[in-house]
């Protein structure tokens, strides 16, 4: 894929200023990366908050993909995130349904959008990677937080990171056009930190606690609960303390 990057100080969010130029006609490999982002947003309608020396950045994809498929676009994104992530630290996992952590700290958060036009689908992979850490974190997040640099033995700049994001994210889409989805999934399966563990699941009414057991074809988290599976669609996934 051939990326065109564009560089702001300051946005109110990659993944609108993505979406405008979207519609104005922009191409596939579009990337957008701010310093700022004043109106950053998360999954679930939630603020993103983009850090000093954080990675704030968008990616626009045109995929011929029906649009019941366009949510496996963003496992693909945490499956290149874990990858490129690796080349600094082994210790990088996922947790669903798309959060990248650092030994069980969020490293990474990931906001996918479509947009529908004459132009046919625009698919907006957002990302927000925590290079260095701040003196203090917020702490109301549901996940601690933390950095790249925390876990590194050498100070990592967000450019080598912007470039080993795109370069997982090019191998990844390529080996989805050439060989479909099954090989993404075994990719996040094998990096989920969860399965096999017992969880809490929130959906933002109420918990669900059960055995993660992996994901659906579909994308939904398969849970064991008292006995029978259920799939979840959307929520937060923490994993339970052992009780030994």
């Amino acid at each position: 894929m051939k990326y065109h990057i564009q560089h702001f100080e300051s946005l109110d969010s990659t993944n609108k200023e993505v979406l405008r130029q979207a519609k104005a006609g922009a191409k596939q490999g579009l990337v957008v990366v701010a310093a700022e982002q004043t109106a950053g947003k998360g999954r679930l309608g939630r603020t993103w908050q983009t850090i000093n020396h954080a990675l704030a950045m968008s990616v626009l994809l045109r995929p011929d993909l029906p649009a019941s498929e366009i949510s496996k676009l963003s496992l693909l994104t945490a499956v290149s995130l874990h990858d490129a992530l690796a080349l600094f630290t082994p210790k990088v996992g996922i947790k669903w349904p798309n959060d990248v952590l650092i030994e069980g700290k969020k490293v990474c958060g990931i906001l996918t959008e479509m947009q529908q036009s004459d132009d046919g689908i625009a698919v907006v992979l957002g990302m927000g990677i925590n290079i260095e850490s701040p003196p203090t974190w917020d702490t109301n997040m549901r996940t601690p937080p933390t950095s790249l640099n925390e876990h590194c033995s050498r100070n990592i700049h967000k450019d080598d990171v912007l470039q080993a994001v795109l370069e997982a994210l090019d191998t990844r889409f390529i080996q989805l056009q050439n060989q479909g989805f099954s090989p993404i999934l075994q990719a996040w399966e094998t990096a989920h930190i969860a399965t096999g563990k017992e969880v809490s699941v929130h959906d933002g009414n109420s918990y669900i606690q059960g055995i993660a057991l992996g994901l659906a074809s579909d994308g939904a988290l398969r849970l064991l609960v008292n006995g029978e599976e259920q799939r979840i669609i959307a929520g937060d996934v923490s994993i339970m303390e052992s009780k030994t």
